[in-house]
């Protein structure tokens, strides 16, 4: 008599969800959890294979089925060779999930077809959000018409591939296409894992972080626009030369230029290089844009480097700033002279990173008055960052008092940029830095 499981989660008790608020991947991890729970699997007979992409990173969130971790686009022909090893030579009951973005569908095309083609028993879950979410919000071959990305800024002119007729012109028996937020979509995971053969699943999801910003797009707009239709027809198309000068050249609502006219002057001399690190979303990689036009409008060279996390919109945000005089040749930040950190989550990635480690007794260190003390070898100022400047000023009204004190750049530059980008809010950055400025040991 087999045994009942019982499984009331495959997901870890308490699982921290890493995504961006308001991503469709949260619904779209906790229906395939649902759906396992509701087909009750031994976890030693489920293998979740994951692709590169904001989705692939789900695979720490699971406690008990097995995961492999692949690289771009490869996910399907892993999981292909997962399968027909398992089924040929062991003749199990495991059932193969893979994970993978439209990003990642796109590279990996031609292993969805032969998987399609050759009916193995592998599940697609395929979360397609339109766009490549991890790398910077850049268009793929799943966006709409007139989708609006970094890299499509007056409107997508491609035609987006229709990967559910694909898959069943490949002969695939079980396909689906839901919305993330579809109630059944636990149900329709099931089926489809349950199915016995090549089995696609779309789910239609949001980007908050690239797609909504710049586009009218909802769940509603997803039912009402994008559910897969085939009318057989074949529409006229212009040729892609003719639609780009049409289309791009024809019709930018404005001139894009980014172009900084040195217009003030700098005494420093020789090279500063400052480390800025917060929360995603809370603006430090702004500020250290607008610090580098500044040094820029001095006079000065200066270099931006940032990093995240795979999400966007979520986790810590880094940026590495360098200001010189003189050329610069390397970017990186073996010794910073100065380090803002204007929250736990910036505070957590220079201890790991090692940017705390390499600071000398100079290096003027400004952190938030309510992080847990650390060990630094610099000058530590802990001011009132978040309770005087929120969150969303700190860093940038940090780098600011600090200039003022040390006048690397030229002040009157930064505020140029400041009230140019804030307009009639910025006089709450002129708050920030005279509350500030008294606070700071250098």
């Amino acid at each position: 008599m087999e045994e009942t499981l019982q499984h009331h989660t495959y997901t870890k008790d308490n699982a921290v969800f890493p995504f961006c608020k308001g991503c469709g991947h949260h619904h779209y991890v906790n229906h395939l959890d649902e759906a396992l729970f509701a087909l009750n699997i031994d976890p030693k007979n489920v293998c979740i294979v994951s692709d590169i992409g904001c989705i692939g990173i789900l695979d720490s969130l699971f406690a008990t089925p097995h995961t492999f971790h692949t690289t771009h686009g490869r996910s399907t022909a892993f999981a292909t060779g997962i399968e027909l090893a398992d089924g040929i030579l062991r003749n199990s009951k495991l059932k193969t999930i893979v994970v993978i973005g439209d990003g990642g569908a796109t590279i990996g095309l031609l292993h969805l077809v032969n998987a399609a083609l050759m009916n193995v028993d592998v599940t697609v879950i395929l979360a397609n959000n339109f766009l490549y979410g991890m790398t910077g919000g850049q268009h793929s071959q799943f966006s709409p018409l007139e989708f609006v990305t970094p890299t499509t800024p007056a409107g997508n002119i491609v035609p987006p591939i229709d990967i559910c007729s694909i898959m069943k012109s490949c002969g695939a028996t079980y396909i689906k296409q839901a919305v993330a937020t579809d109630k059944n979509l636990g149900s329709i995971i099931a089926d489809a894992v349950n199915h016995p053969g090549f089995a696609m699943v779309e789910v239609l999801e949001l980007c908050t972080e690239w797609a909504v910003p710049f586009n009218k797009f909802d769940g509603k707009t997803m039912n009402e626009k994008l559910r897969h239709s085939n009318d057989g027809g074949v529409p006229q198309r212009k040729d892609f030369a003719t639609l780009y000068k049409e289309k791009v050249l024809g019709n930018l609502k404005k001139t894009i230029d980014d172009t900084v006219t040195p217009a003030y002057t700098s005494a420093l001399n020789g090279s500063r290089r400052i480390v800025l690190a917060g929360t995603a979303g809370e603006k430090v990689q702004l500020a250290s844009f607008l610090y580098m036009k500044s040094a820029i409008a001095s006079g000065l060279h200066a270099t931006q480097k940032n990093d995240n996390p795979v999400t966007q919109g979520s986790g810590f945000s880094l940026s590495e700033l360098c200001v010189s005089n003189d050329e610069i040749l390397f970017t990186g930040i073996d010794q910073p002279d100065a380090v803002i950190i204007a929250s736990a989550d910036g505070l957590k990635e220079v201890l790991a990173n090692g940017t705390l480690s390499r600071c000398v007794a100079e290096t003027i260190i400004i952190a938030d008055q309510t992080l847990p003390e650390f060990e630094c070898a610099g000058k530590i100022s802990r001011l009132p960052l978040r309770a005087l400047c929120t969150g969303s000023r700190a860093a940038l009204s940090a780098l600011a008092a600090l200039n003022v004190v040390k006048g690397w750049i030229s002040q009157d530059a930064l505020w140029e940029m400041i009230d140019g980008k804030f307009k009639d809010k910025s006089g709450s950055f002129h708050r920030d830095i005279e509350a500030l400025m008294p606070f700071i040991k250098t």
